[in-house]
């Protein structure tokens, strides 16, 4: 099957809960099962090797210490794999998805780091903070209120100017937002559906589980795709599977592509980043100020180039006073507020401002 779609010219595969197909049933283990690596091998040999295509496998259970049995650079397997540090380190510990924990921005730096560190010689980091099974990320790491445009672009700048591939999920680009559910008959995803069916018959009201699943239930990303501000937000001209976002009224592809400084417009510029510059593509990850809760900040260098970004996650000014190993000044690459050239000492950061600098050799290197 996966010959005969590379035959046709398809680009490469997304491999599902990649990690179930070695499994042993007889001995109740399913996930990265005694056969994993082996299949994997195989498929490799047989459909892979000689062909310039993307492969990257789901996994729920791959840790940063077996990420390089999957796409070691001499595993011929994989070529990267989707990791979910960063999406449990939001839910609660014992209950799990439908009870998030209060964000935390130095624990989401922590584990992005520990993985851009693990990965930093051999292997690949896939970058994403959305997909089709978890909350819209606008509305779980930015503000999908006042600040949603500009803190989509904040999330998109930090994201996109890591070390790795970064993905895009289908309203993103847009700055799409969670859905306003009221109803347990407003979803379709047979988790939400089946966990709220036990949990009621164990005395849990609606409303009180309503609160979880508004918050992470994967519905909130399978909405119809927000194109007009018509019926059905242009998607169909019938009746949808799943109920429109109500605010594609005012969110949808039409009324951000006609905003020349729109949230796709400034992910079509960190892109053209990626694709034109080899320090984007390949410079090695720096973190500074890991436990500041509210700003992330790192680098990126390759030689003697420099790439600094700073990132806000508040929603109120914040004071940030970088380490002197941050201080650059050179061009700058990318803002959502205020274009800035150097960064030497103690800034104030507008609300979810995020600005990238670049410093070329024979600039301002830092200390």
């Amino acid at each position: 099957m996966m010959n005969w779609w590379f035959d046709r010219g398809i680009g490469g595969f997304r491999m599902d809960v990649i990690s179930l197909i070695g499994k042993d049933v007889d001995a109740g283990v399913f996930e990265e099962g005694p056969d994993l690596h082996a299949f994997l091998q195989e498929m490799h040999r047989e459909t892979l090797a000689g062909r310039d295509v993307l492969t990257v496998g789901e996994s729920w259970s791959v840790t940063r210490d077996t990420a390089l049995l999957y796409s070691g650079r001499d595993r011929a397997e994989l070529d990267m794999v989707f990791q979910f540090d960063h999406v449990k380190a939001g839910w609660d510990p014992v209950l799990g998805k439908f009870k998030p924990r209060p964000f935390d921005l130095p624990r989401l730096k922590s584990v992005f780091d520990a993985w851009q560190d693990a990965l930093a010689d051999d292997g690949w980091n896939s970058l994403f903070l959305t997909n089709h099974d978890l909350p819209r990320q606008v509305s779980v790491y930015g503000d999908d209120g006042t600040y949603r445009v500009r803190s989509a672009k904040m999330l998109a700048t930090v994201l996109h100017l890591m070390k790795g591939t970064p993905y895009v999920y289908q309203g993103e680009e847009i700055g799409m937002t969670n859905v306003p559910f009221t109803r347990i008959d407003q979803f379709r995803d047979i988790e939400t559906l089946g966990l709220f069916a036990d949990q009621h018959a164990a005395g849990v009201t609606e409303e009180a589980f309503l609160e979880g699943a508004r918050a992470n239930s994967r519905d909130n990303a399978r909405t119809p795709m927000q194109w007009t501000d018509g019926a059905q937000a242009g998607f169909t001209a019938g009746t949808p599977w799943i109920g429109v976002n109500p605010n594609h009224a005012q969110i949808n592809v039409a009324a951000d592509r006609a905003d020349p400084d729109g949230v796709f417009a400034h992910y079509r510029g960190l892109i053209a980043l990626r694709r034109d510059m080899p320090l984007v593509q390949h410079g090695r990850y720096i973190p500074h100020a890991p436990d500041h809760s509210h700003v992330w900040a790192y680098e990126r260098r390759l030689g003697e180039e420099r790439l600094v970004v700073v990132a806000s996650f508040a929603d109120h000014p914040v004071a940030f006073d970088p380490p002197a190993a941050l201080h650059v000044t050179g061009t700058s690459l990318s803002a959502n507020v205020t274009a800035r050239t150097s960064l030497d000492g103690p800034v104030t950061l507008a609300p979810f401002e995020a600005f990238a600098i670049h410093a070329s050799p024979g600039g301002a290197q830092g200390a």
